[in-house]
């Protein structure tokens, strides 16, 4: 049963160009004022120093509007500023000037994490904007983003708010003779966020609310393709009335917005989820100027699936790992390697559960998958599939869209909950990052194979090992090389715990006490005797 590692078929596999780039349009301003969008469709504005600017104002600068669309029906949500480095300037300049003042620095842990905690209060009250928002912005089912995304954002502030007054560090006594040695810990300065689309403000907030805590003055970049959730966060901390200059939004593309923060002089240090591709580049440009740089970056996770599981817990864990929000959370299990001696049952059963999977409107309390963020992205999705088909996959549950759609879903990005089988765990559509609904399943004989077919990718986030046999579950999970493993379980999340992955997944730990050291600095001060 062992594949090869070269996988043979007569097929033409697609050709990858002819995917497009995942970002939405823009139009000029003088087109955009010259239609009625100025007066029925909601602009977005940018948050710098206290205040939100009037994208409109002649003194903004601003010269394109970005198009952001619903991903579930096409249909335009809102448009936001193309900023670029003019805006982050003024942001970074204005987050700096913030530091030196220091109000917000020189406030007590205490008085922080008030404030930390007030931000979470008011999310809370406002959680059903909130969750419609992200739920219109992704196209995620709406009773996902109110159980997990924005259940999460609220409970990243009041986490960090609660770390910060209850850390400690560090005392080394040199003996009697000697002296001692104490540590003080300092915020950075300013710190630039740039995070993904597919949790935006789960992602946004497990950086703010620490970077925060511990002192630091923010410059935010949320992602083009869902800035909703990121400019309800604003006004939110506009209310609570956070310091002029301590947390600053500026809107726009990756490539404009993103690469200006991190190349300002003035941003010390860079949190960044994204893309391994592009994370390379903001690695470089980081680390070219010494900056403090952490790198979240793409997944491509295994599961691995031995005969001593509980059979009904696996599969139920796996429906989980592979679909969860359409498949596109950098920590899915979109790989499934199932020991051959159990392969046929686990199939059966797993394909049942994938079929109670409903695909349809967000805004539905019954729908459990959404859309998928954009077209583009759809595209991109089933060239992979297209590809695993070219590579000898067998499609054993859908590959295509839904048929049942709602009309005024037709246009959506939606696509059915895709299982593969017959592929090499070594063909591409295996190790490749997809991130969407798709799932490859593999079988393996022993655990070694099955620790080799884990391993075979360039990616390590996570895993998920399914074992009954304790001693199993803990020398397989040394020997993955992934930054985190979950046993019988996924997504179970510790907020104390580091978070981060190894080779092509990223560099650096967030979480926890990892990321109050992330976002400060030590200084260790000898006092002698």
């Amino acid at each position: 049963n062992t594949p090869h590692k070269m996988t043979l078929s007569s097929a033409t596999p697609p050709d990858p160009s002819k995917i497009p780039p995942n970002l939405p349009s823009s139009v000029e301003k003088s087109e955009y004022l010259s239609s009625e969008k100025s007066s029925s469709i909601p602009l977005l504005k940018n948050y710098i120093n206290g205040k939100f600017e009037d994208p409109l104002n002649g003194d903004s600068q601003i010269t394109h509007f970005i198009h952001n669309k619903n991903p579930a029906t096409n249909q335009t949500l809102c448009y936001l500023p193309a900023s670029g480095e003019s805006q982050v300037d003024r942001a970074a300049k204005a987050a700096s000037e913030a530091h030196k003042k220091g109000v917000w620095r020189k406030m007590t842990p205490q008085e922080r994490a008030g404030k930390l905690m007030a931000i979470a209060d008011k999310i809370e009250q406002d959680s059903e904007r909130f969750a419609t928002l992200e739920s219109e912005d992704i196209g995620k089912p709406r009773s996902l983003a109110r159980n997990v995304d924005i259940d999460r954002a609220i409970r990243n502030f009041r986490f960090f708010a609660g770390q910060i007054v209850h850390t400690s560090t560090k005392f080394h006594d040199m003996g009697e003779q000697q002296g001692f040695n104490y540590t003080l810990r300092r915020p950075i300065g300013v710190v630039g966020i740039i995070k993904a689309w597919n949790l935006s403000i789960y992602l946004l907030t497990w950086a703010i609310a620490p970077a925060l805590a511990c002192g630091n003055c923010v410059v935010v970049k949320a992602s083009e393709l869902t800035p909703m959730t990121a400019y309800a966060l604003a006004e939110i901390i506009d209310q609570v009335g956070l310091p002029p200059g301590t947390f600053n939004l500026v809107h726009g593309y990756g490539k404009d917005v993103g690469a200006a923060i991190v190349a300002h002089p003035l941003t010390k240090c860079i949190s960044f989820t994204g893309g391994t591709v592009t994370g390379r580049i903001v690695g470089s440009v980081a680390g070219s100027k010494i900056k403090k740089c952490s790198l979240e970056l793409g997944g491509k996770n295994s599961m691995l699936v031995f005969d001593d599981c509980d059979l009904e817990k696996a599969t139920d864990i796996a429906k989980r790992a592979a679909f969860a929000n359409q498949g596109q959370i950098c920590l899915c299990c979109s790989r499934i390697l199932i020991q051959d001696t159990i392969y046929d049952k686990f199939v059966e059963k797993f394909l049942e559960k994938v079929r109670t999977i409903r695909v349809g409107d967000p805004s539905k309390e019954d729908t459990t998958m959404g859309a998928l963020v954009s077209l583009p992205h759809r595209e991109k999705v089933r060239y992979y599939i297209e590809l695993a088909k070219s590579e000898g996959g067998q499609i054993l549950h859908g590959g295509k869209s839904p048929d049942n759609l709602k009309e005024h879903l037709k246009e959506g990005a939606f696509l059915e909950p895709t299982v593969i089988g017959g592929l090499s765990p070594f063909a591409k559509a295996a190790t490749e990052e997809i991130f969407g609904p798709v799932v490859t399943l593999h079988r393996f004989s022993t655990d070694s194979e099955a620790v080799e077919y884990a391993n075979t990718v360039e990616y390590g986030l996570c895993a998920s090992v399914q074992t009954t046999n304790l001693n199993r579950a803990h020398v397989i999970s040394d020997q993955l090389e992934t930054g985190m493993v979950w046993i019988n379980t996924w997504l179970l999340r510790d907020l104390r715990v580091p978070f981060g992955g190894v080779k092509n997944s990223g560099v650096g730990r967030e979480g926890g006490e990892d990321s109050l050291l992330f976002f400060s600095e030590d200084k260790n001060v000898c006092v002698s005797y």
